[in-house]
């Protein structure tokens, strides 16, 4: 049993046979300087800053055996799964998906800018979850695979904090799943946007679960690595 002290003096309990770290989102595209957000002016310091603490995390759990799922936010080559809408927003904000970019294809599977980068790369026996929403349960086989397996309990590092982190986090919780946010393993181009979504998780008496370090789930899982 791993026991992990959390914010607000409470404690998030789960063994490593029962739980699954998603790694949310880290690629090239968002993450690295010379990606789509930023060459188009996004303070991408500001997640390459969470780097170190998501490859702790990735440690750790690779070390416990714990199940480790990636994802990437993403379109198929043609556009099939973009809706007009989003493909409106992106384009209203200046990096329309689909469009050559700094990296290939902006935020395109298949291109340069989709991958993940080197530093966070999967093993091959990690899945990799391509998905065109900022849950990572919508359309994917994601519910279904930690089903599988058994999974109960998740740690959520990644990017960014207040889009696809926050929304597989409460995709999560109303799929009835234990859910410890590492925070300092999230990040988002504005510490405020980051911030929020901490205390947004927090309200109410805590309704999306758990929140945590990397100082704080180390501690409890070294006596847990071989």
């Amino acid at each position: 049993m791993i026991e992990v002290e959390c914010h607000a003096q409470r404690r998030f309990r789960c063994n490593p046979q029962d739980t699954a770290l998603l790694v949310i989102d880290m690629q090239y595209d968002f993450v690295d300087t010379n990606g789509a957000c930023g060459v188009s002016g996004a303070n991408v310091a500001r997640l390459q800053s969470v780097i170190p603490a998501v490859k702790t995390v990735l440690e750790t759990a690779r070390n416990l055996g714990i199940l480790v799922i990636h994802t990437r936010y993403g379109f198929a080559p043609d556009l099939s799964d973009l809706s007009a809408a989003v493909r409106q927003q992106s384009r209203d904000a200046g990096s329309e998906y689909g469009t050559p970019g700094p990296m290939g294809r902006i935020l395109t599977r298949g291109e340069e800018g989709h991958r993940i980068i080197d530093e966070l790369a999967p093993w091959a026996t990690e899945p990799v979850i391509d998905k065109s929403t900022f849950s990572a349960f919508t359309y994917t086989d994601l519910n279904e695979r930690l089903r599988k397996r058994n999974a109960s309990h998740l740690w959520i590092v990644g990017v960014t904090t207040q889009c696809c982190v926050e929304g597989t986090i409460r995709d999560a919780v109303d799929r009835g799943y234990y859910v410890l946010t590492i925070e300092d393993a999230c990040g988002a181009f504005d510490n405020d946007l980051h911030d929020g979504t901490m205390r947004a998780l927090q309200s109410e008496g805590h309704l999306f679960g758990w929140i945590t370090d990397t100082r704080r789930l180390a501690a409890a899982c070294q006596r847990q690595i071989p």
